[in-house]
């Protein structure tokens, strides 16, 4: 600052001298010079012209402007200091802080990111409905073919044959002794050897034993002629006292030449059809004219006159001509 009033203090001073030199005199501008140089520190003040004063009063606001600018820059200069100094604090309280919201910025950006992802990966995405249509799709296969699976299982189980454990044969048959429709007595060794289907009814059946004797007479021709296996017919009164020998004699004829007709006492009958399980008796008796009610029940006998298998009414003549072949072969197999 005191640089500042001395650089006033000699501008004032070169002013004057102009504006004397000017005014006043005609010497030399060195003098000028030469007068600072030697001149004492203290001056008087001399009376001055109107352009002199206005020279003054511009010098004086030239020197006011440039002190004003001086202590203004130095201000500014101290403050800009200051400033920076602050500035530098605040600019790295703000670059924390900015980077603190930077951060704060950066995080709830990510958060809004990371939900922004969290909403667009949802279940209802095209790959999360993808990945569950791919799975229903299996699982539904899966079940149709267990489905089926068990099914067939269930199929198979009951159509196919399994062989049980042997309980033994059933106590069907046993010996008897009988006449033949020639009057011959017979017993159950005469039918040794022979394959025997027998058969028990009366004479005087309306319908069903006629049927069922036809039945066996085309199935005993039939066997023959497609496995050569000859089958013996055998028929057993359960009407004793109607079927005599003469009766049965007459009424197997009608049938096949080779069927055996059977008769007995009613002793010899009953026992005879108790051993073979037969069920018979005499309904709405009227004098001389009756019915029997019977088993309607054909039996297949081995060689040695042992039971193999019965066949019910149900049966025509095919299924009883297949069932009795298929009875002989299995027991052929069984024996070799």
């Amino acid at each position: 600052m005191a640089k500042a009033i001395s650089r006033n203090q000699y501008i004032r001073c070169l002013c004057h001298s102009i504006s004397s030199q000017k005014c006043r005199s005609t010497k030399p501008s060195f003098h000028l010079f030469h007068s600072l140089s030697n001149a004492p520190t203290t001056t008087k003040s001399l009376p001055l012209s109107p352009l002199a004063m206005r020279l003054d009063r511009l010098e004086n606001g030239f020197i006011s402007y440039r002190f004003l600018c001086t202590s203004s820059s130095s201000n500014q200069s101290n403050s800009g200091s200051g400033g920076s100094s602050a500035g530098a604090n605040s600019g790295s309280g703000g670059s924390s802080t900015g980077t603190n919201t930077g951060n704060r910025e950066s995080s709830g950006g990510s958060q809004k990111t990371e939900q922004g992802k969290s909403i667009r990966g949802s279940p209802v995405s095209w790959m999360s409905f993808f990945l569950l249509l791919c799975t229903g799709a299996g699982l539904v296969f899966y079940y149709d073919r267990e489905k089926k699976r068990h099914i067939e299982d269930i199929t198979n189980a009951s159509t196919s044959v399994k062989q049980g454990p042997s309980v033994g044969k059933a106590a069907i048959g046993g010996p008897f002794s009988l006449i033949d429709h020639n009057g011959k007595p017979v017993t159950e060794k005469d039918f040794f050897g022979k394959w025997t289907v027998v058969y028990f009814g009366f004479t005087h059946c309306p319908d069903i034993c006629p049927d069922e004797l036809q039945k066996l007479a085309a199935a005993v021709d039939k066997i023959k002629e497609t496995s050569g296996i000859e089958i013996v017919p055998v028929f057993i009164s359960v009407d004793p006292e109607r079927d005599t020998v003469e009766q049965v004699g007459e009424y197997v004829k009608e049938f096949h030449p080779n069927l055996i007709g059977l008769t007995a006492s009613p002793e010899e009958i009953k026992k005879t059809a108790r051993a073979y399980r037969v069920y018979y008796m005499k309904t709405e008796e009227e004098g001389s004219d009756y019915l029997v009610d019977h088993s309607i029940v054909m039996y297949l006998m081995d060689p040695k006159m042992e039971f193999v298998k019965f066949f019910g009414k149900n049966n025509d003549v095919d299924m009883l001509t297949d069932g009795i072949i298929k009875e002989i072969k299995q027991y052929k197999k069984v024996k070799a």
